[in-house]
């Protein structure tokens, strides 16, 4: 690996490791409370700490999945590998968020990762692209290509998901019909004029609780994947190109179109996520741009606790005319499993068997993932949630969110320059300048 390779995607795991707001983003957003390290299945942890004889391989995992039920199911599958492969003992952790973090930044620093751990895309890790493309890349086809993208740079894959969501549109389809919207817009001026209809018919169209600034990070991470692609992205983050350029400041453009109607809830600029939810789940607004868990929190966080019900639908994010992004490009994050650089064989064919289909309908099956392999879907129940999968799958691209696919720091510029547009306090020239000049400090 080239050191400009290995300088990215160290950062990009760093990334990953030290988030905080976007935490909440993931696909088991929020995330589940735990002590600072849940105690591991006895089959796999505690007994496996002891050395292993010299004919057995020990395949060490670490997982944030700390829901009992939810971690059962990873230990069924472990157990059920273990009993195919008696050669194998794999040895699980599993580590609440923050204590994962913690220790798994200590390993990465030290050149000492597990070899198999959770990962949200990028990272120091195993190149194993000859694994996917064995047998006439049999593994590689069963995964929806733009999630399998994101485990990968330049063509070689680090790692695989095993779970993907998406942000899109959610939307209250009464409030559709009152404004005499037949169907949900499928370009971004179709999107505009539904705005205009809702506002001429009392209804407030969009929620949205951009005080927490990552909201509003969505609306310009979603028009640059449409307007500038993964052609226009890479290069900038890369360094071979600049946030600069002027699809970065077009996104930030038809920000300001939007604005001009006037389309969110009053006091936006102040409020939460936990108020755009309200906003949404008690029939106050039209629609959200939201990831895969806005069903939940709108309920949760509405007056009846129970939400929109029926009256929700889902729409991915619209087309851009002139656009070099394809309509079916998805932006959100996700899932997967990382393989340390010192992996045995043993822990990519493990990986292999986490991602089989019957393993990805056992997940969907106990809610806690979207699958991103075929067939997976078989297991998933929510027709909202179907829909949402059907189209993450088309995506051949996928973009991670902007505050996890960049370091940190360049992460925080991005979503205080959008808040800035937002609020009018920034154009959009100077929101890409401020995010060019902190990928330009914090990208070597």
């Amino acid at each position: 690996m080239s050191r400009k390779i290995y300088t990215i995607m160290s950062l990009l795991l760093i990334a990953a490791f030290t988030l905080s707001a976007c935490g909440a983003k993931a696909t088991e957003a929020p995330a589940q409370p735990a002590a600072t390290e849940a105690p591991a299945q006895p089959a796999a942890t505690e007994a496996a700490a002891t050395e292993a004889p010299a004919d057995k391989v020990t395949v060490t995992w670490w997982h944030i999945t700390t829901d009992e039920g939810q971690a059962a199911v990873w230990q069924s599958l472990a157990d059920s590998y273990m009993a195919e492969h008696p050669n194998v003992i794999v040895e699980i952790t599993i580590l609440e968020n923050e204590a994962f973090k913690t220790k798994m930044t200590t390993v990465i620093q030290s050149g000492e990762p597990p070899d198999i751990f959770q990962s949200w895309g990028g990272g120091v890790m195993k190149d194993i692209t000859a694994d996917p493309d064995a047998d006439g890349g049999a593994w590689r086809d069963t995964f929806s290509p733009g999630a399998l993208g994101v485990y990968s740079l330049e063509g070689k894959n680090y790692g695989v998901p095993w779970d993907m969501g998406m942000v899109g549109f959610w939307y209250n389809k009464d409030l559709f019909a009152q404004a005499g919207i037949g169907a949900p817009p499928t370009t971004w001026d179709e999107l505009l004029e539904d705005v205009t209809a809702l506002k001429a018919a009392g209804i407030t169209p969009i929620a949205l609780g951009e005080g927490d600034k990552w909201p509003g990070h969505f609306w310009f991470g979603y028009l640059a994947t449409r307007i500038c692609g993964q052609a226009g992205f890479e290069p900038a983050a890369l360094r071979t190109g600049s946030f600069t350029a002027p699809c970065f400041v077009g996104a930030g453009n038809k920000i300001l179109e939007l604005n001009a109607l006037e389309p969110f809830q009053d006091g936006y600029l102040g409020a939460v996520y936990g108020d755009q939810s309200t906003v949404m789940g008690n029939g106050q607004a039209a629609m959200e741009l939201m990831g895969q868990w806005a069903p939940g929190a709108q309920a949760g966080n509405s007056a009846d606790g129970k939400g929109l019900g029926d009256k929700l639908g889902f729409f991915p994010f619209p087309a851009v005319d002139g656009g070099a992004g394809a309509g079916t490009d998805a932006f959100g994050g996700g899932n997967g499993f990382g393989i340390g650089k010192d992996a045995e064989p043993e822990a990519v064919d493990f990986v292999k068997w986490l991602t089989s289909v019957d393993a990805q309908i056992a997940c969907a099956e106990a809610g806690f993932c979207i699958p991103v392999v075929k067939g997976g879907e078989a297991g998933m129940s929510d027709p909202l949630l179907i829909t949402l999968q059907e189209t993450l799958s088309q995506a051949e691209y996928f973009q991670l969110y902007y505050d996890q696919a960049l370091p940190p720091a360049v992460g925080s510029v991005v979503n205080d320059s959008v808040q800035g547009t937002f609020a009018g306090t920034l154009t959009p020239e100077q929101a890409a300048q401020a995010i060019e000049d902190s990928a330009a400090q914090e990208i070597k």
